[in-house]
């Protein structure tokens, strides 16, 4: 069943103030409180929304250094062990399967380049079947988001608030 139009309201609310109340949510979908409480367990157990978490800023906790690691892998065979130790590595926020020259995309966030340096080596080409290895280190990020864009004519909450003029 797809999200209909106050499902998708209700989405890029969550997704653009997590924090917000029942009743917050409610006025926004024009639904009473439970009501609106009743829509999102609903798109939890759809599997719609995921999960909710805090928006940490990683610099503040050290993670200072993020980059993106291009894998390519000798033989499909070896996937399984590549994808399971992935996991496992907390240093790895975002992990990709991708066409083109390589196979997977990763998102890496650590404190310094000897960190890196541990993930890339020690990690990542320590794993059998593990052929080459890609890094580009992010100098700054300019854009980094969690919202997802929605369909055309999904956002009926304005992301914005208008700026009085003066």
């Amino acid at each position: 069943m797809s999200p209909d139009k106050t499902d998708y309201k209700a989405i890029h609310y969550l997704m653009t103030q997590g924090r917000t109340s029942w009743s917050e949510l409610a006025g926004a979908l024009g639904l009473s409180a439970p009501a609106a409480a009743d829509r999102v367990r609903r798109l939890e157990e759809r599997g719609v929304i995921r999960g909710y978490a805090a928006l940490v800023n990683p610099e503040a906790v050290g993670c200072v250094l993020t980059a993106f690691i291009a894998v390519t892998l000798d033989r499909p065979e070896h996937r399984s062990a590549f994808l399971q130790r992935i996991q496992q590595l907390t240093e790895v926020q975002e992990c990709h399967h991708v066409a083109g020259e390589d196979d997977y995309l990763l998102k890496v966030r650590c404190a310094s380049t000897n960190e890196l340096d541990q993930v890339v080596s020690g990690q990542l080409k320590a794993l059998p079947g593990v052929l080459r290895t890609r890094t580009t280190i992010v100098l700054s990020t300019l854009k980094e988001t969690p919202v997802l864009p929605l369909p055309p004519g999904a956002n009926p909450v304005p992301r914005t608030k208008p700026r009085a003029r003066k």
